[in-house]
């Protein structure tokens, strides 16, 4: 710890640099799930994400949701429907009580990205018989062929991305506190 000119120390600075400023966070959270809305995503739900990411600990109840964004309790039940299925949160009960809790976890794009890989292998899978249904030499077959190898090729650089991300993310994470 160092004493500053003013008198405070780098601690206090820290500390200040800690505090919320809940109007930016709101602006962020509008500003954020705009994007995701230009991105396809439905604009309740990218709200709620984005509500979710901002919130410290990430979890939160439906009605701090719906008391957050000035929402019906009504809406904020479809945002969370699409999210869960998206695997972009989860739910959990609230210790001695009955009311659930959603949770975004540390690294939820990676864990969607993940449970996105088996529906690829799906599709991946049901392409390929397409290929011998409409036979593999026809202006249909090789572009669905090609779309096989792109399959192929995507599973190998989502591999790769695999790999690399956890290593980036032990170095990126190695001196964070533990989340409680």
């Amino acid at each position: 710890m160092r004493l500053l000119e003013d008198g405070t120390t780098d601690r206090d600075e820290r500390a200040e640099a800690l505090v919320r400023d809940d109007r930016a966070v709101r602006l962020y959270v509008e500003r954020f799930g705009d994007v995701l809305t230009d991105a396809g995503m439905p604009r309740l739900a990218a709200r709620v994400f984005a509500q979710l990411l901002a919130d410290d600990d990430g979890r939160m109840t439906s009605t701090e949701l719906t008391e957050s964004l000035g929402v019906s309790p009504a809406a904020i039940s479809g945002a969370i429907r699409y999210l869960a299925h998206a695997m972009l949160i989860g739910k959990e009960r609230e210790r001695g009580s009955r009311r659930d809790v959603y949770v975004v976890q540390t690294d939820a794009w990676h864990t969607a990205m993940l449970s996105r890989d088996r529906l690829l292998s799906q599709m991946e899978s049901s392409v390929r018989d397409g290929v011998d249904a409409v036979g593999p030499d026809t202006r249909a077959g090789r572009r669905l062929r090609l779309t096989v190898e792109y399959f192929d090729y995507l599973f190998a650089q989502m591999e790769s991305i695999r790999t690399g991300w956890d290593e980036r993310k032990a170095d990126i994470t190695r001196d964070w506190p533990p989340d409680h």
